[in-house]
């Protein structure tokens, strides 16, 4: 089995990509520098390369391998994340509308919370019902950069 990970530097801090057999399975923030960087693969460096597109407001759309771990539920809210469209958002109770059980917002938040593949699977693009910014695992300032970027490159 090959796995590994590798850790870049982007607008928003230090990104750590992990990969098994072929397929990205985690993409997140790290709070500070680390030490060991891992070892970028051509894989990873695809990661490197759309993200940065992203950043740039030239991406809207990943298009590398990846493999979300996680229950059933948890799975379907992701597949419901990756259909909001770029610089729009949903609520919570839409994403629990979508995958057919109304009341289980805090259910889909919690769901949000363990998404593996951040900013590819746009957890960010979720706020609550008020339309204010709520919960976001790598700090709401990211949440509200990422959401600015989407609106101007919309």
């Amino acid at each position: 089995m090959e796995r590994g990970f590798a850790i870049y530097e982007m607008p928003v801090g230090w990104m750590r990509v992990e990969h098994e057999n072929g397929n990205i399975t985690r993409l997140g923030k790290i709070a500070d520098e680390p030490e060991d960087k891992g070892s970028r693969t051509a894989l990873t460096d695809v990661v490197d390369r759309q993200l940065r597109e992203y950043f740039d407001g030239k991406r809207k759309e990943f298009d590398f391998p990846y493999e979300m771990k996680g229950t059933v539920f948890q799975k379907s809210v992701w597949r419901a994340l990756c259909a909001i469209p770029y610089g729009e958002t949903r609520s919570y109770k839409d994403i629990a509308v979508a995958v057919g059980n109304a009341k289980a917002s805090r259910a889909v938040g919690m769901a949000n919370n363990k998404n593996p593949i951040a900013i590819v699977v746009p957890c960010h693009r979720v706020i609550g019902a008020d339309g204010k910014l709520v919960g976001y695992a790598s700090r709401l300032e990211m949440k509200e950069a990422l959401l600015k970027l989407e609106a101007e490159n919309k």
